[in-house]
């Protein structure tokens, strides 16, 4: 239990890092698309986290996609 909490906690702050970093690199004054734009990256970049860590720790990598039918 206390690994989800950890993994949440972490990726809820790599998004707000990934949030505010971008607000300074993109030039203002920002208009409600940009914030859009922001969000929609930020959220991209923990999905893409969470989806590596989660096939990085699981132990059997032969049949992670799809399992072949026994004959």
């Amino acid at each position: 239990m206390s690994r989800k909490i950890t993994l949440a906690g972490s990726l809820l702050l790599i998004f707000a890092m990934t949030v505010l970093i971008l607000l300074r690199l993109m030039p203002g004054p920002h208009k409600p698309t940009d914030y859009l734009v922001i969000g929609t990256l930020a959220t991209f970049v923990c999905i893409l986290l969470a989806f590596i860590f989660f096939f990085s720790v699981s132990g059997k990598r032969s049949d992670m996609f799809y399992k072949r039918k026994s004959k």
